[in-house]
């Protein structure tokens, strides 16, 4: 059975969804903490790499430079944000194709040489995508006086093109102001 798999699936592809908007939306070059936004964004996605599946049995991108996930470390390697996309949906392949071969059981169970649960590894990557997105989302408010549009539900998302906005939503009305 992996019914609980299903829901961490459906809950997963929205944070993805939010970090590439953020990724289409920040200004790359724009430091937060002294580092540029860039940085923050390859941390967020190479954390999800290695640490949603088995950051113990992991094997590093090509482009990948020691150190260079952490944006505090000085790096020689700049990537692009077409290569950031790029890697963006290679991380989030892996990780569909990875929760579906899981069963609810397993998510109890620690991988190899691995000292947390594989539902710790979920929750830990969905706190921390969510974070770096809420981080880079803000840079870009201050920026641009605009939040990017942040997705809930991939089920009711309509793609119209527009990466500003609360909601894009099929059935979404907005609050009323009483």
């Amino acid at each position: 059975m992996n019914e609980l798999c299903m829901i961490v699936k459906d809950m997963v592809k929205p944070n993805f969804m939010n970090i590439r908007t953020s990724i289409q939306t920040y200004d790359r070059d724009a430091l937060c903490c002294g580092r540029p936004c860039w940085r923050w964004a390859y941390h967020a996605l190479h954390s999800a790499d290695r640490w949603f599946i088995n950051p113990f049995d992991y094997k590093e991108p090509d482009f990948h430079e020691d150190g260079m996930d952490n944006p505090d470390n000085p790096s020689s390697v700049v990537i692009s944000d077409e290569q950031l996309l790029e890697y963006l949906e290679k991380i989030e392949n892996k990780t569909l194709q990875y929760l579906d071969t899981l069963t609810d059981d397993m998510l109890y169970e620690k991988p190899k040489n691995c000292p947390y649960t594989r539902m710790e590894l979920v929750l830990r990557q969905f706190r921390h995508l969510s974070f770096h997105t809420g981080m880079l989302n803000g840079q870009t408010a201050i920026a641009t006086g605009e939040f990017p549009m942040w997705i809930s539900e991939t089920n009711q998302y309509v793609d119209d093109g527009k990466f500003f906005g609360r909601y894009r939503y099929r059935h979404y009305k907005p609050a009323q102001i009483y």
